[in-house]
C-alpha cells in the first residue's frame, strides 16, 4: 500500500558512502573508537555493512541468545542487519487493525499535516581545503523543532531521497545587547544543521570560484536577469548616493540640459579654456603696449 516507503536504509553501501558515514560520526564516538584501535580515517564498517556500534549490538544479542531461531541456528550479521533496517524503515504513524469481518486495514494513528510551512535550506557541505567534495552527504538548515524522523520522512515523501544516517547540531547566534535590554540572541540567525547520508550520490552545482571567467560572467548575468540578484544592493547604493550628495537633506536630482552628456561637458570645458587663454593674451598685449608707451614718453 505504501510502495514509496520501503527500503529507506540501504544494507550494502558504496565504499565512498561508507567512508562518508564514518567521517561524519561525532567527535566523542571517533575518539572512543580510536582508543579501541579502530581506524577512523577510512570506512569502519564490516564486510556485511555493520558499523562498530551495530556490530557491538549484534555481539551482545548473540551472547544473550536473542538471535536463536526455531531451527537451532542464530541469525548471521547480514540477516540481523536486514531485520534492523526493516525496523528502521517501518512506516511510522500507521498501524494495522483487524475489522469485525476479520480483514486487516491500515489505520493512520498520527495527525496529517497539509501544506506544512517547514523550510529546508540546502547548503554546500563543509569541505576542508585540499579534500574532494563528498557527494554522499547533503547538508540542510532546518528549523530547530524538526527531528531526525521528520527529516527522514520529509526527504523520502517529497523528493524520494533515501538516507543512511542523519547528524544534527544546533547553532545559536552570538549574544548581543540592545539599548536598555539584556543580552539576547538573534532569532533568525539561530538554526539547526542536518548532515544527511545519501545512498545515491548528489553532485552540487559547480562553485563560482571553480568556473572560468567566461562561465562566471554568464552565470552572474543569468542570475541578475532571472533571479534579480544584486538588485537590492544597487538600489541601496543609489539611495546612499542621493543622500550623501544632498545639501539641504531633501535629496538632489540628476543633472539635465547642457551637462547631461559627456560631450557637452567637454565642449564647455574647451570653450572656457579658450576664453581664459584669450583673456590672458589680451592682458599680455596691453602690458606690451604700456611698456612701449612708457619708453616713448621717456625718450
Amino acid at each position: 500500500m505504501f510502495p514509496t516507503l520501503r527500503r529507506l536504509y540501504a544494507t550494502l553501501l558504496p565504499e565512498a558512502a561508507a567512508a562518508a558515514r564514518t567521517a561524519s560520526t561525532p567527535t566523542a564516538v571517533r575518539l572512543r573508537r580510536a582508543r579501541k584501535g579502530i581506524d577512523v580515517e577510512r570506512a569502519d564498517a564490516t564486510p556485511e555493512g555493520l558499523t562498530p556500534t551495530e556490530f557491538a549490538r549484534y555481539q551482545r544479542a548473540l551472547a544473550k541468545g536473542e538471535l536463536l531461531q526455531t531451527d537451532g541456528r542464530s541469525l548471521s550479521e547480514a540477516e540481523w542487519l536486514e531485520r534492523l533496517d526493516a525496523k528502521r524503515t517501518r512506516v511510522r504513524g500507521v498501524r494495522e487493525v483487524v475489522r469485525e469481518d476479520g480483514q486487516k486495514e491500515t489505520q493512520v494513528v498520527g495527525q496529517k499535516v497539509y501544506l506544512p510551512n517547514v523550510i529546508f535550506k540546502m547548503v554546500r557541505n563543509h569541505t576542508p581545503f585540499g579534500q574532494p567534495y563528498n557527494p554522499y552527504e547533503a547538508t540542510f538548515r532546518v528549523p530547530q523543532s524538526v527531528t531526525k524522523t521528520d527529516i527522514r520522512s520529509y526527504l523520502l515523501a517529497v523528493y524520494g531521497v533515501q538516507t543512511t544516517y542523519i547528524r544534527t547540531d544546533n547553532y545559536q547566534s552570538p549574544l548581543k545587547k540592545g539599548r536598555g535590554r539584556p543580552l539576547a540572541s538573534i532569532a533568525d540567525r539561530t538554526y539547526k544543521r542536518a548532515v544527511v547520508g545519501l545512498v545515491e550520490p548528489f553532485y552540487y552545482p559547480q562553485a563560482e570560484e571553480d568556473m572560468s571567467a567566461k562561465d562566471r560572467a554568464e552565470r552572474r548575468k543569468w542570475m541578475e536577469e532571472r533571479l534579480l540578484v544584486g538588485r537590492a544592493q544597487k538600489q541601496m547604493a543609489e539611495f546612499f548616493l542621493r543622500n550623501t550628495r544632498s545639501l539641504d537633506g531633501k535629496g538632489w536630482k540628476w543633472r539635465t540640459g547642457t551637462t547631461a552628456s559627456r560631450g557637452n561637458i567637454l565642449r564647455l570645458i574647451a570653450e572656457r579654456r579658450a576664453e581664459r587663454e584669450h583673456a590672458i593674451a589680451d592682458v599680455k598685449s596691453r602690458i606690451r603696449e604700456d611698456r612701449q608707451q612708457a619708453v616713448t614718453d621717456g625718450a
